[in-house]
């Protein structure tokens, strides 16, 4: 089975207006909800590949209530989430008008207990399982909880796929996790570094899989993606053509991808392959990558072995 944890999901509440106007009443042209979370946006293009998994999470009040009623009833994604009673799931605000601004709340408040919770549903997971750690975590818990769950799980023989920045990334990467994902921007602010080209990403990705990661999947939006492979091998692949229409989700798309690929095939080339076309699938749709979307880049995706 394969898992995701979301420590933070939200509802997110998206508008368009005209021209906003500070101080003034201004009228939205268009307005959605979405359930929202990095664990969350890979539980949903999984399941749109015909990928069973569970979410696992926090929720909490009504807004937590909604957030698991849409993942469930909406997108038929199984959830076993942990319910808090006192707070509410946090509301992110996105506008977009002639500038795009965001407001993000902070979400109900964790304690040990609730991480209690958590530890006893983890103990569930079975030898082969996958885990995909996604996101960042509310300012109430420890920098080092995901380095935490994989010291944890040490001994089931657990594949865990990180998709995090800064501390909670490198936290984790003595744990030797199966996959991580940061993009190339992230990659820089980790070595404080300014990458000059292909040469400089393949560098410290390796440095990352030195610390102790087995593969490392490097994002670069328009430029295309790199996976340097615990075969030692360097893949790349340039982005699909198409028009972004909406780069929210399109890393998490991207990890789908890959552990649906992996999943299915048992191939890196494949999962790779598959990451590539599923991000650019959800970058170029108004909502996430769904099956035929996907299928339809995959056919385009010629992988390149890099020779370094």
């Amino acid at each position: 089975m394969i898992y995701t944890m979301t420590f933070n999901p939200s509802i997110d509440y998206i508008v368009s207006v005209n021209n906003f106007q500070i101080g003034s009443v201004n009228r939205t042209e268009k307005e959605y909800l979405l359930p929202g979370g990095k664990g969350i946006n890979v539980s949903i293009v999984l399941n749109n590949l015909d990928i069973k998994n569970i979410a696992l999470g926090f929720i909490a009040g009504f807004t937590g209530q909604e957030i698991k009623r849409r993942i469930e009833d909406e997108f038929k994604v199984n959830t076993d989430f942990i319910d808090v009673k006192e707070g509410y799931s946090r509301i992110n605000f996105k506008m977009k008008s002639d500038e795009e601004s965001e407001v993000n709340g902070n979400g109900p408040i964790i304690n040990e207990e609730h991480l209690t919770l958590l530890k006893q549903k983890l103990m569930n997971l079975q030898s082969g399982d996958i885990l995909i750690l996604s996101g960042s975590i509310p300012s109430c818990v420890s920098k080092d909880i995901y380095s935490n769950i994989m010291s944890y799980l040490k001994e089931k023989n657990i594949n865990i796929v990180v998709d995090a920045t800064g501390e909670l990334l490198m936290n984790v990467l003595e744990h030797k996790p199966f996959l991580i994902k940061p993009n190339n921007h992230e990659l820089e602010e980790m070595f404080h570094v300014k990458l000059s080209g292909m040469e400089d990403i393949v560098k410290y990705a390796r440095k990352l899989q030195e610390l102790g990661a087995r593969n490392v999947l490097i994002s670069m939006a328009g430029d295309g993606a790199l996976f340097v492979c615990e075969n030692n091998k360097v893949y790349f692949s340039e982005a699909p053509k198409g028009i972004v229409k909406n780069s929210v989700g399109a890393g998490d798309s991207m990890v789908a991808g890959f552990v649906a690929g992996f999943v299915n095939t048992n191939d890196y080339v494949e999962a790779f392959k598959m990451g590539v076309s599923t991000g650019s699938a959800s970058a170029f749709s108004e909502n996430l990558a769904t099956k035929q979307e996907v299928e339809t880049l995959l056919k385009t995706i010629k992988e390149v072995e890099y020779n370094v």
